[in-house]
């Protein structure tokens, strides 16, 4: 198992950790009731992480770094291929029937 990501703000982990499991990444969230723990323990440390297997790493670094990328520019609307809903830039799923946005 390989960590492929950790930072503070649990609800971004949750967030990145949904992008890998839509991609067929299978994940495991560590941590995620440590950060009681900070002070005691060393304030990174108590983070939550995002595991993945050796295997699906290169994959999983490179999905979470093109999420970054949009997020920071999450470019123009998309409209769903099956339903025809119209969808902001910095989502990837469509909320109404689930699809993922197309190529990724």
């Amino acid at each position: 198992m390989k960590r492929v990501f950790s930072v503070e703000n649990r609800m971004l982990v949750e967030r990145y950790r949904q992008v890998l499991e839509d991609a067929g990444i299978p994940c495991q969230l560590r941590n995620e009731f440590l950060g009681g723990g900070a002070g005691e323990l060393p304030v990174n440390e108590v983070w939550p992480e995002i595991w993945v297997a050796d295997e699906d790493e290169d994959r999983a670094r490179a999905l979470l770094a093109a999420q970054q990328a949009r997020e920071a520019d999450p470019g123009p609307d998309w409209t769903c291929p099956r339903c025809k809903e119209t969808l902001g830039g910095q989502f990837d799923v469509c909320w109404n029937c689930g699809m993922l946005r197309p190529g990724e």
